[in-house]
């Protein structure tokens, strides 16, 4: 699977894990320099505190475009060190 915004292959894994629909790549599998940390943080009941990062790729930047669980609840463990996307992020199989 690979990530893609704005023209930019921001991940590409084959072990990705798949929660409520989202695909989550390990972090190893990231681009990093296209990923700056943001303040935000949202809290789900079953998988803990997430926090965020912008994208910024090409001169653009996607606010809180990717998020991840630092310290995930027991639940949700399968995706400690793992990173998912939104807003507008293609995520798709090539």
């Amino acid at each position: 699977m690979k990530a893609i915004w704005n023209k930019t292959i921001l991940a590409d894994s084959n072990q990705t894990i798949v929660v409520e629909g989202n695909y989550y790549f390990p972090s190893t599998a990231l681009n990093m320099e296209f990923f700056k940390k943001s303040d935000k943080k949202t809290v789900c009941s079953w998988k803990g505190t997430a926090s965020y990062y912008d994208i910024e790729a090409n001169g653009q930047v996607n606010k809180d475009a990717a998020w991840y669980y630092a310290e995930p609840k027991a639940a949700a463990n399968n995706i400690a060190g793992y990173i998912a996307f939104w807003k507008g992020v293609e995520v798709r199989d090539i």
